[in-house]
This record gives structure tokens, sequence and C-alpha cells, in this order.
């Protein structure tokens, strides 16, 4: 085994869920105070009432029915798993459990019975080309439609692979899934508002999305002439892309107008913008909120975290981050945020944003030689951080796997071809990355924790940075980039 493919050591600043995980699925869960004996298949759990309570809308029901039942001390319940019950009362104590196949059914026959809102999301956060037609059969057969409307979507995305497994699902799962749109590999270049006087420059403000049919770029809409994507804030939340701030002009003023685009209905719309304004930020979008993260204001790095909640429209701060920091790396991974904070030269610390406490939690640190000036991208419950190659070698990329669930570092074995940044702009759908510049569009797999190449199209037809997303959106009517008139690579 060569040096690199060598696993390092556990992190010392490992979660406790990871512990957790660790632990048999036997029926030995760790008693809290609690009011409340629940008998399944003969084993009795003592539980607390308020646990039940936030996690299971079957007893927040019953506690609220005011009928006698609501004062038993013991509850038996008929038709349930042991098995799935205690996974159900992990999850609602903040743990995150591996799951096989078996302990999958029992779940989702659980989360269904008892309406378990937190296990649902954990199974969502779980799918994988691995188990996503088992949950979605398992989904379909218990009538648990969030959960299997959201492994459709994954199968979808993925269907070109899973096709084999697919054929053998009933034949209205399957036309289900044909029924949805996959994601689309979108791309922005930056650009910074457009004045009356730069009508002229209009044309080129455009979002294209990846026909992987024809291999090609073409124009999926126009952004607003007030927009910046300069130095932004952009992500996709709910099938919306958002462009929060950014600057403008050779001074880096800072931009007011935020906006959000409805692939749907292929619409713009003003949204408030943040209440301390801010560009070189990250912008990430989890549940009902978008996170605004760090950046930069008249030149000075802040620390300050802002969060918009969709549903009311309104920002409010959160936790600032444990240091100040302009233009980090952040990253999903099952529907957690990371973000990478570094200490010159070679340190680099990556801490997860608790919505739940509000406070940014050390999650594990990463020493290597240039570690700054990376990105990270989010695949299972890996974080894949990427970073320049030796000797500020740009062209190539240096890549180390973090495993959220066994908490230890892997140094991916040689190197991958940057080419002029494509690598820092990797974008995870199912089991492939896409990343591009303005030379290639290349997809690589993701095999065993490597990334191997698996299909090359034409690049991006713009010059400069760009924002790479994903986005479920009709192409009827789309045209193709101009590219003998625009910034082209004949140019």
């Amino acid at each position: 085994m060569d040096a690199a493919d060598k696993v390092m050591e556990p992190s010392s600043c490992s979660r406790p869920e990871v512990e957790a995980e660790k632990r048999d699925y036997g029926l030995t869960l760790p008693a809290q105070t609690a009011n409340l004996r629940v008998t399944v298949e003969g084993n009795v759990f003592t539980v607390d009432r308020a646990t039940l309570a936030r996690g299971s809308e079957y007893f927040r029901a019953l506690f609220r029915s005011g009928m006698r039942d609501c004062q038993q001390e013991e509850v038996d319940l008929k038709g349930l798993s042991a098995r799935g019950f205690a996974i159900a009362l992990r999850v609602m104590r903040g743990e995150r459990p591996v799951l096989n196949d078996n302990e999958i059914e029992e779940a989702v026959e659980c989360a269904a019975f008892l309406q378990v809102e937190p296990l649902v999301k954990h199974l969502l956060d779980a799918v994988n080309s691995d188990n996503c037609v088992l949950v979605y059969h398992t989904a379909a057969a218990y009538g648990l439609l969030e959960l299997y409307h959201g492994v459709a979507l994954f199968i979808r995305d993925m269907y070109h692979d899973l096709r084999e497994d697919v054929k053998y699902l009933p034949e209205d799962l399957i036309e289900y899934v044909e029924s949805l749109t996959p994601s689309t590999f979108v791309a922005v270049g930056t650009h910074t508002s457009c004045t009356e006087s730069e009508l002229c420059h209009a044309a080129t403000r455009t979002i294209c999305y990846l026909d992987e049919d024809e291999e090609d770029w073409k124009v999926l809409t126009h952004l607003p002439m007030e927009a910046s994507t300069s130095m932004a804030g952009v992500t996709v939340l709910d099938n919306k892309l958002y462009v929060v701030g950014g600057v403008s002009g050779v001074h880096k003023q800072a931009v007011e107008s935020c906006f959000c685009y409805d692939a749907v209905t292929d619409t713009w719309s003003k949204l408030a913008s943040p209440q301390q304004l801010r560009y070189n930020f990250s912008l990430v979008g989890q549940g009902d909120h978008l996170y605004a993260i760090g950046g930069e204001c008249e030149r000075r790095v802040m620390s300050s975290v802002e969060m918009y909640c969709v549903s009311t429209g309104v920002w409010s701060f959160a936790s600032h981050l444990p240091r100040p920091a302009a233009g980090a790396a952040c990253a999903k991974a099952m529907s957690r945020i990371f973000v990478c904070l570094w200490k010159p030269m070679e340190t680099t610390d990556i801490y997860e944003y608790v919505p739940g406490t509000d406070e940014w939690a050390l999650v594990t640190t990463l020493i290597r030689h240039q570690s700054y000036g990376h990105c990270m991208a989010g695949h299972r419950d890996n974080l894949y951080v990427m970073r320049n190659g030796p000797s500020d070698d740009f062209l190539r990329c240096m890549m180390d796997c973090y495993s959220l669930t066994s908490g230890q570092w892997t140094a991916m074995p040689g190197h991958y071809t940057n080419s002029k940044g494509a690598l820092f702009t990797a974008v995870v759908r199912g089991d492939s990355v896409f990343t591009v510049n303005r030379t290639m569009t290349l997809e690589y797999a993701i095999e065993d924790k490597k990334w191997k190449p698996k299909n090359q199209m034409r690049g991006f037809p713009r010059s400069g940075s760009m924002w790479t997303f994903l986005l479920r959106l009709p192409r009827a009517g789309k045209q193709p980039v101009a590219h003998d008139v625009l910034d082209t690579q004949k140019a």
C-alpha cells in the first residue's frame, strides 16, 4: 500500500455521535430521565416523554389528546419491530446510525407508523446508490410520501447507472421516477451589476446549463441588470437560485440587491438584503434558511454570520464564526453544513454549524503543506478537501477525504489535474462529480472514495471564475450558447 493510501489517525475532535454509531443496535439504549414505558415485541423501553413528543407526531397527538391513554405510564405498541423502534429512539436523541438493509426496512416501517420526522430526514440523508432502490420500494409500501419522493429524485439523477436495478420495481414506481426532472449542471460567470450605459454587455450576462445529450452548454436565463455575481454569495435551495450581495466597480463597492431565480417558472424576484452588507462570503442553503458566512465589507474580513428565513423573508444574525474568514470553503453532507477555516500556512480546521444550538463545533483538523486555497465537496458521509498542488502548482490538485462516520482522514492517491481551477468548482450529483473550466467539462465517478474520470464534454464558454450548481429545470426552448459571438473558445 502506498503512503498516500494509508489512513490517518482518527481526529481527536471527532463528534460524540461517531462513538454512538459504533454501539450495537440492540435494545440497551441508555435510559434518560423518563416517565413512560413503551413495550414493543415484549421489550420495554423507558423513554422521556419530551423526546417522544419532539420526534413523533403519533406520541405528540397521544399526549395532547386528553384521553385516559395519555396519562398511562406504559404504552404497548403492536405491529412494530423492537429494533425499528430502537433505531427511531436513537435518531430522536440526536444520533445518526448507519443501517443495513433489514434495519432500513424496519426503520421505514416505524417512521411511517409513528410519524417520526427526524427518522425520515435521517433516512433521506442516508440514501445512496447501494440502498436507494430498497428505500424507495419500502417507502412506497408504507406510504411514507416524503421519503418516497426524495428517493425517487435521487434515483432519477442516477437513472442511467441504476437502470438495471430499477427495472425490477413495480411499473408504477418506475413510471413515477421517469416522470421526474433530473438535476442539471448549471454555471454562471462573474459579472458586476450593469448600468444603462453598459447595455451592450447585457447579452453576455447569462446563466447556462449543460446539455449532457449534446455535450454542450446552452443559455438558461439572463441575470437581472442590478445583479452582481462578482464576489457574491450564490447557492441553490429548493430548486431556486439565490444571488446575494457581491461587489460593483474597481473599488469593490458592496451591492445591496439580492435576487432569487425560480427554475420552474423561469422568473426572477428580489429579496431583502442582509443587515450587514458583505462580499467574498460563503452562502449555503439548508432547510428553510440561507446562511451568509463571513466575508468582507470595506476590505475588512468578518466573522459574522447571517441567516435568511425563506418563509418569512427576514434576515437575522447567527453565531459568529470562531474567527474571521473570507471566501471560506463550505460544503453540505448528510444535510449538515461544514466550513473550512485555515490558519496560515499548514492547518485547516473544519467546523460544523449546529442549527439547534446555534453554534460552530470543531469537527476535525487537517494539517497539510499548503492546505490553504482549497474548496470542499460532500458525498455520502465524506468530505473531500481540494488544495493546490506541491510548490504552488495550480495545474495539479491534491485531495484528502474525511469520513464523518469513522472520524478518519484518508489521503487520496496521486494527484488530479486542476487545469486552471476546474476542481475548485466541484458539484456532486449522485455518485458523480462535475467540474468545469473554459477548456473542458469533466465528470468524475466516485468509486471507493476515489475520483475516476468518466466523461469529458465542452468547456464553459466564458473566461474568468464561475459559480456552479445543480437545478431541476425544463429544457424546452433553451438556446445554445453563441460560441462564435460571445466570449468564446476561439477568442
